[in-house]
């Protein structure tokens, strides 16, 4: 038989674990771009494969951990304490490869160079699978 009483408190729970990852997902892609030199919406509005490729690849590399999290906690603030470390931690890998290894990456993913939003995509969402890795409760 059907556990409808069960049921309804696991649906409420879904409901508020997605609820609170959908506003960390948009809160980090807020302050990504944010912290970008360049302006992904209007580059990607242009036509802007590159600019695409890198910020696809920054928000699959924070969700990763995000899911990591929404499956290894028990508690909305230790989830959010989660996902906000997975978000620090992405944005300072973006800064460390953008302006410390690999200074030209904004002008070339700018100029719209599909490699350079590949290796920023790619550096992403490694650090993405390496932090949800990470994560224990």
């Amino acid at each position: 038989m059907f556990d409808w009483f069960g049921f309804q408190q696991g649906a409420i729970s879904f409901i508020i674990a997605f609820a609170a990852a959908v506003l960390f997902f948009g809160a980090f892609k807020f302050v990504y771009q944010q912290v970008t030199p360049y302006h992904e919406r209007d580059l990607i509005r242009q036509g802007n494969t590159a600019a695409a490729i890198a910020l696809g690849g920054a928000l699959i590399g924070y969700v990763l951990p995000l899911a990591s999290a929404l499956s290894q906690t028990v508690s909305l603030p230790e989830f959010a304490a989660w996902a906000l470390l997975a978000g620090v931690i992405q944005i300072l890998s973006f800064i460390v490869v953008s302006r410390i290894l690999y200074k030209a990456l904004a002008a070339r993913i700018e100029a719209g160079e599909v490699a350079a939003g590949v290796y920023l995509a790619s550096i992403s969402i490694g650090v993405g699978l390496l932090n949800a890795a990470c994560m224990t409760a």
